[in-house]
């Protein structure tokens, strides 16, 4: 794999050493030539032509298929991740005495909406990790990585347990698709929900999130709009009643979409599946496990291995001060919770993590 030439599709590395992924990806070439695109064929044709549009969204859910292994049709769009859980909590029949379970140090989208959910008489959970569930568990909701400390749980066991207990799962990938692979056939979540603009290195406002067949027979859309009636396409004969809702996940989309965003993300998604996912995530792991030796030659604590997202802290150091004086040399990492948070991604390479060191 010729990594040298990939690295050049991203202008931005060019002047920056960037280790910070899991806050912000950087924009390919390609994904930002497919946005100015659409914004140049919608002057050409005075957008005349929206409906194509939505045919190439429904081509873009087949490629996201793709990506995680599950039907176009069970791919939905949003604004983001937290429109997407908002979208599961909210649509819930709460009863008091109900659980929400999450794990401790949790992104705050796990958090907010299910703490709100207290002046039902729902109680969230935090568990260290989830080997078993709390009697009367609903809901359990976790990332597929940490954002703060790479800690990376057994989707596929907490899966299993959820099912049992009769409950729902939510998983948020937005720290990991993109970067390792996914596949929704074995892990089974009721519902995928993943914010593009980190590792999947896609404009904002780029969501997609699988949902179950299953689950879209009960879970209610939190947004109504001309695109809730199925038969939303003959727009010279919108129907004007009661909206008979799509059967596919578009009932939850309701309105227009952010297309430049949509058609920028699939540009990163393809070139992705160019490179092989395994390929990626082979060299995703790689770079983070030498991100990983050499920030324990400098003395550092590891807080979790075996993860695309490296934390660390010194005894010693304060991390968000010591983010920000990298910064000042063009060196861009994060601090969260005290750790130093190092997060490479396939378009980076061993001279980034020299450059880091020396740094350091």
């Amino acid at each position: 794999m010729d990594w040298s030439a990939i690295r050049a599709e991203f202008p931005a590395l060019a002047n920056w050493t960037y280790l910070n992924t899991a806050t912000y990806g950087q924009l390919p070439r390609r994904a930002r030539a497919a946005a100015d695109r659409h914004y140049a064929q919608r002057e050409e044709g005075a957008s005349a032509d929206f409906l194509k549009w939505f045919d190439d969204v429904d081509d873009i859910r087949a490629l996201i298929g793709r990506l995680i292994n599950c039907e176009a049709a069970d791919i939905a769009f949003a604004m983001n991740a937290g429109a997407a859980l908002s979208l599961f909590l909210g649509g819930i029949h709460w009863k008091e005495g109900d659980r929400i379970v999450t794990l401790r140090d949790e992104f705050p989208n796990q958090y907010y909406f299910a703490a709100s959910l207290a002046s039902k008489g729902v109680e969230l959970v935090e568990m260290n990790e989830i080997n078993q569930l709390p009697d009367r568990t609903r809901a359990v909701l976790i990332s597929t990585v940490n954002y703060s400390n790479g800690y990376r749980p057994d989707a596929g066991l907490v899966s299993q347990l959820t099912h049992r207990a009769g409950a729902l799962l939510y998983l948020d990938g937005t720290q990991s698709a993109g970067a390792l692979r996914f596949d929704i056939a074995q892990v089974k979540p009721d519902m995928f929900a993943v914010d593009g603009y980190k590792w999947l290195l896609a404009p904002n406002g780029a969501t997609f999130f699988y949902i179950t067949p299953e689950l879209r027979r009960t879970l209610k859309p939190s947004v109504m709009g001309w695109r809730s009636d199925k038969g939303w396409r003959s727009v010279d004969e919108l129907n004007h009643g009661v909206p008979h809702l799509p059967e596919a996940a578009e009932r939850y989309e309701g309105g227009m979409l952010n297309f430049s965003a949509i058609y920028g993300a699939a540009e990163s998604i393809r070139m992705m599946l160019e490179i092989g996912t395994d390929v990626i995530e082979q060299r995703v792991l790689e770079l983070a496990r030498k991100t990983t030796e050499m920030l324990k030659s400098t003395g550092a604590t590891i807080v979790n291995e075996n993860s695309s997202i490296v934390a660390v802290h010194w005894p010693d150091r304060d991390a968000s001060a010591l983010a920000k004086k990298l910064e000042a040399q063009r060196i861009v990492v994060a601090a969260r919770h005290g750790n130093l948070r190092v997060s490479p991604h396939f378009y980076n390479n061993e001279a980034d993590i020299e450059r880091l060191r020396a740094a350091l």
